[in-house]
């Protein structure tokens, strides 16, 4: 047995008292946020196997930990000291190389980038460190040898070592109920079915390293534990990851690295996120399922801001419904402020004309406002009630920009909506939302916008006529006679179409008669009409 060990009761660290809630899944309710140090955060995630294209619900748990750190560090004033792992050595990363005929480090190495890619169009803050496990394998096996003596763990004579179960009593778990709904495939020689690999042997062609049991390579849960405590030692405040990875795969490190520290609780707090679904499947969001969207493709339709807006509007630890509705909503959200936004810059700029303000109710609800959001973040993280008290302060302020064609004199309240104006971004930006430009600030541009894009199109119609133009006499009727263009001139039209092309991704649309000659050209530019 451990030493010290408390069994499967958590038992609330000493330290540093945050203020905060977080909803705790090794005692599935809301529990005293505590620090081992004060302002300071160890967070470990689980990282991606990268054999494949990063999907959406991938997308869904980083960024809404990203969220939750954010949070952290902007509100509470909480430096979050982050490691993720990048499983780049496994089965489906080997079978993936087999497939494309290239090693498995070129597969890993590949999809790590363009994970590490996809992230930074999200939006989301880098780890404070990336390990790779492939760079950790000796830590991994000087890791198990530990366990080994401390008498949790085993080896058989094939060469593989597994984690023995037995040997911690009651303490397996911790964050289902249910032990034995879990096997693990594996040597008949394991002493309960239960037990799970540490290190295997290598099969034929697949990547090996040499260890004290034969060449091999790290079970998958080995490496968690292992790259953990070689960041945080043997005490790490939070730990995050899917819901999915609770059991058995965050079961199995909490066993592992207590073994190892011989220590009674490794991890203070485990946070789970929810599935993503898509709408009308109750099945999670993955490659195995074949039921996924790429974050790549997705960002060919909404923007990182509309993703977070879309996270930000459930809770972190929910299921989540995908769906164009539920994107639309996000949309339709981020619109409602930055008009509000513009309409505000408008009335302090004294463009907008309106009704005599009541400032004293915007600046009570402001400050009720910040107060709720505050105490909303402060409960596990609840953005949905602190985007809706948002929601809530630009609604107001709305009803008090009521236009009016004529002013009747009476004194102007710009401060309030100044005030209202900063904090709604500010808190925006502390979400990872950018800040919104208001369409004042783009129409102060957009005349010299619009005659660059006409001076553009022009052009281009001046020289895609040119390479069409050739028209020659016939010499019997002396009538002119339409001939295709001079073939040196076609690399002009390829030219034109490209620039075409290139231009309707930033919302220059060009569209031309049959005949060649400018029909018209459509300009939206930043998002916004001009």
């Amino acid at each position: 047995m451990i030493l010290g060990a408390p069994g499967k009761k958590w038992v609330r660290p000493s330290g540093f008292d945050t203020g905060l809630k977080a909803f705790n899944s090794l005692t599935k309710q809301k529990e005293p946020l505590i620090l081992a140090r004060e302002g300071i955060a160890t967070w470990y995630s689980c990282g991606p196997t990268v054999y494949d294209h990063a999907h959406l619900g991938h997308a869904c748990s980083y960024v809404r930990f990203d969220i939750l750190q954010r949070i952290l560090s902007r509100v509470f004033g909480i430096t979050v000291i982050h490691a993720m792992v990048i499983t780049d050595i496994d089965d489906k990363i080997i079978k993936r190389s087999w497939e494309e005929n290239v090693s498995a480090s070129v597969v890993a190495r590949l999809y790590e980038d363009e994970f590490k890619k996809d992230m930074l169009s999200l939006k989301v803050l880098p780890p404070s460190v990336y390990l790779r496990v492939t760079e950790n394998v000796q830590h991994i096996i000087a890791f198990i040898e530990r366990i080994i003596q401390n008498g949790h763990a085993y080896a058989t004579k094939e060469g593989d070592v597994y984690f023995d179960i037995q040997s911690i009593g009651d303490r397996y778990g911790k964050f289902v109920g249910a032990v034995d709904s879990h096997s693990e495939p594996g040597d008949s020689n394991k002493r309960d079915s239960r037990d799970f690999a540490l290190w295997k042997p290598s099969k034929p062609q697949e990547p090996w390293w040499e260890s004290p049991w034969g060449r091999g390579r790290p079970g998958w849960h080995i490496e968690c534990s292992t790259v953990a405590s070689s960041v945080f030692g043997s005490q790490l405040d939070i730990h995050s990851g899917g819901i999915d990875l609770a059991f058995p795969h965050h079961e199995n490190e909490v066993a592992q690295s207590e073994a190892y520290h011989q220590c009674g609780q490794w991890g203070n707090y485990f946070l789970h996120s929810g599935h993503l679904h898509l709408k009308g499947s109750t099945e999670k969001m993955s490659k195995s399922l074949k039921n996924y969207i790429t974050i790549k493709d997705f960002m060919q339709s909404y923007s990182a801001d509309e993703f977070r807006m879309f996270c930000l509007l459930s809770k972190y630890r929910s299921a989540i419904d995908y769906s164009e509705g539920s994107m639309s909503e996000a949309r339709a959200s981020l619109g409602t402020i930055s008009t509000f936004l513009h309409d505000a810059q408008a009335y302090m700029k004294g463009q907008l004309q309106c009704l005599p303000v009541q400032d004293a109710n915007l600046w009570e609800r402001l400050a009720e406002t910040k107060c709720f959001i505050q105490a909303a973040l402060a409960d596990d993280f609840d953005t949905p009630r602190a985007m809706n008290a948002l929601m809530n302060l630009v609604y107001h302020g709305n009803c008090q920009l009521q236009p009016v064609t004529k002013s009747d004199g009476t004194p102007r309240s710009p401060a309030v909506f100044g005030a209202m104006s900063s904090y709604i971004t500010d808190v925006l930006d502390i979400f990872g939302i950018s800040k919104l430009q208001s369409t004042a600030d783009v129409a102060s541009s957009s005349g010299s916008l619009e005659a660059i894009v006409d001076q553009l199109t022009r052009f281009r119609s001046d020289v895609r006529a040119f390479a069409l133009a050739r028209q020659q006499d016939d010499p019997s009727t002396g009538a002119p006679v339409k001939r295709g263009p001079y073939p040196d001139r076609m690399p002009l039209l390829k030219a034109c179409d490209a620039l075409r092309n290139d231009l309707a991704p930033m919302g220059v649309l060009i569209k031309v008669r049959s005949s060649g000659n400018l029909l018209k050209h459509q300009k939206r530019l930043l998002g916004l009409a001009i």
